[in-house]
């Protein structure tokens, strides 16, 4: 009888136990803008990287599209339903999430963004890419590389994040002050889809069969230009240029379809976010942006010990 209660009496203290640290665990949700290209699961390597070495616990979810907003803003109540003592959270709309990260911010819920921003304040940090100076980056590789003059047109995910619109403007902004020789023909946007943005880009060729220069601002954009070029015989006859990375950019730029593109740092990204979001929990002061850097990369670069780590397939 005495054994039976010391093993009841050591249950209770072990469910005690169980229960206590369940309740000083930290919860931090990641929503990001979905998994249909391999740089969000880069994002969610070192976002669980960060969970790992913080001891904190996260969840990484998003919606199977870049295009599918309602479906973002769907988990995103969830999870603030759930009410965790932060948020980290990329938005497919820079305006749509902020009725709701008001609600977050008025419960004292801190927010930090990554990738794309908000039309808001409300974020404590954003870590990303300054996407706007990277486009400028790739803009000046397209005008050398064309030789300072001729027709480019490109493929942009959206105009709805601040990662599509930094994009577009930091390339058109670029091209546009500096090589007065250069004309660009088209801006289309294929939602981050390859499909989609393989149609556009074939239709934007065979309107303009003199077209010396595409980019494209994603990997799902660079991917339909490849994809396209390939379809019309076009590989050679054009100067491709992207951004991001994944097996068949990689493969493109090895091959010398593609003449290169510019790459982020998503583990980074991933990482920083996560570690922003526990300073914030621990009341520590955050600098308003994040910067997680870029590099351009070519046939001649991609295997470097700098730029080889920033890749993935």
């Amino acid at each position: 009888m005495r054994k039976l209660t010391v093993f009841l009496v050591l249950m209770v203290l072990l469910v005690i136990s169980c229960l206590t640290m369940a309740a000083d665990e930290i919860y931090i949700p990641v929503i990001s803008k979905g998994f249909q290209h391999q740089f969000w699961q880069a994002v969610r390597t070192g976002a669980e990287q960060a969970a790992e070495d913080y001891g904190v616990r996260i969840t990484y979810e998003g919606p199977a599209s870049e295009t599918e907003v309602a479906k973002q803003i769907d988990m995103l109540q969830t999870v603030l339903d759930k009410a965790p003592d932060a948020l980290v959270f990329a938005a497919l709309d820079s305006k749509a999430a902020i009725p709701l990260l008001e609600q977050a911010d008025d419960a004292g819920i801190p927010i930090i963004a990554f990738d794309s921003g908000v039309d808001s304040d409300i974020p404590l940090a954003t870590a990303a890419t300054d996407n706007y100076a990277a486009a400028g980056k790739a803009a000046d590789r397209m005008a050398e590389l064309i030789g300072y003059q001729g027709k480019i047109a490109l493929i942009v995910q959206d105009q709805t994040s601040h990662t599509g619109v930094q994009r577009r403007d930091g390339f058109i902004d670029r091209i546009e002050e500096k090589y007065s020789e250069i004309e660009i023909v088209d801006v289309q946007y294929g939602g981050g889809d390859h499909l989609k943005s393989t149609d556009l880009a074939k239709a934007i060729m065979q309107a303009h069969p003199d077209l010396d220069g595409f980019f494209g601002a994603n990997e799902g954009s660079a991917v339909g230009v490849i994809n396209a070029a390939t379809e019309l015989n076009k590989a050679g006859d054009i100067i491709i240029i992207g951004f991001d990375s994944g097996n068949l950019q990689l493969n493109a730029i090895r091959s010398g379809l593609m003449a290169g593109a510019v790459t982020q740092n998503p583990v980074g990204i991933g990482y920083r976010a996560v570690e922003a979001a526990v300073k914030a929990i621990r009341g520590e002061e955050l600098p308003e942006v994040i910067d997680t850097g870029f590099y351009w990369y070519d046939k001649n670069s991609i295997d470097s010990s700098v730029v080889k780590p920033l890749l993935y397939e």
